[in-house]
This record gives C-alpha cells, sequence and structure tokens, in this order.
C-alpha cells in the first residue's frame, strides 16, 4: 500500500462519519438471531454483517477472540470477512489485543501485518503492557507495509485505571504510552496528517484525557474509542473526555447496531443512524 492507514482512515470518516461497527459474534448474540452457536452460525452472523457495513461505514472490527472459538474453522471465517471487507474499500481493525517481546512479537507482526499474512486487517489492536517498545516490530511492520496499529492507552474497564493512571518518574502510564505514539507519528504530522499508530482511549474515561495531560492533538494519532453506545457512553461523553481532538476519533459501536439484526437492512439502517448522528 503506497497509502498511509491514518490517511486512508482520516478519508474514510469524512466520507462516511467516524464510527468502527464490531462483529462480535458471542454465543447470545447469534442465539437472538436465530442462528446456532457453531461455525454455521458463526459464518452466517459474520458475513451478514459483512454485506450490511461493506461500503456503508469508515471502518468495522471484528473481534477475533469469537471467531478463535472455534479454531482453525473459525480463523477461516475471519479470512474470508476480512478479504470480502477489503474487497469492499472498508477498513478493518482486528481486535487481537496482541502484545509480546523480541522474536514473538514479531512473529505477531508478520502473522497480522505483513506481506506473508492471511487476509491482514488495516489494523490491529496491541497491548503496550510489556512496554511500549516491546511494541516496535509490530510499529515497524505496520508502517512498512502502510498499515497500522491501536494500541491501548486509556480504556474503559473499570480496572483499567489501576496501571494506566500509575505514576512513574513524574509521569503516568498512559502518557507514556501516547508519547511513544507521537514520536512514531512525527512524520504525518509534520504533514498535517493522521499518524498510522493510534490509541484506544475509552469513551467513558470521564475527564481523565485533561487530568492525565494527555496531548492527543500533538499526538497526531487516529483514536479508537470504545464504550459508545450499549455500554453507556454518549456524544456528550465524547466531547468531554476528548475535547479538541474529537475530529481524530472513530467511535466504537458493536452491540447498539448489531441488535438490529439479523435483517442486512436492518442493521446497515442501524449503523447509518449511529453514523449520522456522531457525524452530526
Amino acid at each position: 500500500m503506497t497509502t498511509g492507514f491514518g490517511t486512508r482512515l482520516r478519508r474514510a470518516m469524512d466520507h462516511h462519519g467516524p464510527l468502527c461497527v464490531g462483529i462480535d459474534p458471542q454465543r447470545r448474540l447469534l442465539e437472538a438471531w436465530g442462528l446456532p452457536y457453531d461455525v454455521t452460525g458463526l459464518e452466517r452472523f459474520a458475513l451478514t454483517c459483512v454485506e450490511a457495513f461493506a461500503g456503508a461505514v469508515a471502518a468495522v472490527k471484528p473481534q477475533s477472540a469469537f471467531f478463535a472459538v472455534f479454531g482453525s474453522r473459525g480463523s477461516g471465517v475471519q479470512e474470508r470477512g476480512l478479504a470480502d471487507l477489503l474487497w469492499a474499500s472498508t477498513l478493518t481493525i482486528l481486535d487481537a489485543k496482541r502484545g509480546d517481546i523480541g522474536s514473538t512479537m514479531a512473529g505477531y507482526a508478520a502473522a497480522y501485518l505483513g506481506p506473508e499474512a492471511v487476509s491482514p486487517p488495516d489494523a490491529l489492536t496491541v497491548s503496550p503492557y510489556l512496554g511500549y517498545e516491546s511494541l516496535r516490530p509490530a510499529i515497524d511492520v505496520a508502517q512498512q507495509h502502510g498499515r497500522g496499529l491501536f494500541v491501548l492507552a486509556l480504556t474503559s474497564n473499570p480496572d483499567g485505571a489501576s496501571v494506566q493512571h500509575a505514576v512513574l518518574g513524574g509521569r503516568s502510564v498512559a502518557a507514556s504510552i501516547v508519547e511513544g505514539a507521537t514520536v512514531d507519528n512525527s512524520l504525518a504530522r509534520e504533514r498535517g496528517e493522521l499518524g498510522d499508530i493510534g490509541l484506544v482511549v475509552g469513551a467513558t474515561v470521564g475527564d481523565a484525557v485533561d487530568r492525565l495531560g494527555l496531548d492527543l492533538v500533538t499526538a497526531a494519532t487516529p483514536v479508537l474509542a470504545p464504550g459508545f453506545g450499549a455500554q453507556g457512553g454518549t456524544v456528550a461523553d465524547l466531547d468531554l473526555v476528548f475535547g479538541a481532538a474529537r475530529p481524530q476519533v472513530l467511535v466504537a459501536s458493536s452491540r447498539a447496531v448489531l441488535g438490529a439484526g439479523p435483517d442486512v437492512v436492518g442493521l446497515a439502517d442501524a449503523a447509518r443512524r449511529v453514523a449520522d448522528g456522531l457525524r452530526a
């Protein structure tokens, strides 16, 4: 790819609105759709979502854990969904939260982001809690091949603050992660573009971004914001949490949209309503 992930994401958000719809094939959702909780139900669920969202939203985020339940057959469904979304020119973010060190992290980078990867996503979620620099193999491969990362920085789960708000050497752990992304996005920032290294910041973290002194605007990071909709986050929360960085925010919503299934038209309409609300 000759165009970086951040630039492609900016275009997609401007065109479709800042919505990323999750594909979360949990047991209760499949059963609510009247589908069996097996590989055939998984495939029907995933491909229905692909049909509804391809070409209609800025990005789609499959949650890899729910595909992994079914082993290699589930991985095959995930790969087909990613390939179909690529064919439809819809950005994909694989929610796998990989994080390790050395050659193991390099292996994850090759498996998901490198030229030999099978149905690679446009971006991958990663965990930096073995140190931001432990992600260097994935950062390098992503930037070399026009792909992106979303690094967990300030998550909305209740226990996240115990680690992410902790202060070491005069700065919070979250701030150190933002600073790492700022450096890696420096060339994009100089060009006035979004970088390829994004951050995950929950839509329900309140004033924590300001309180911890996180400068997301200077960092030029795309921000993936889970917690919107069924998890309680509102448009007002987005304004409170992100302030001047709001144009950089890609809002993740799953249950609020997927509950409109299994009808393809109903799913597409639900996604459009949420995207229009966020755009407004």
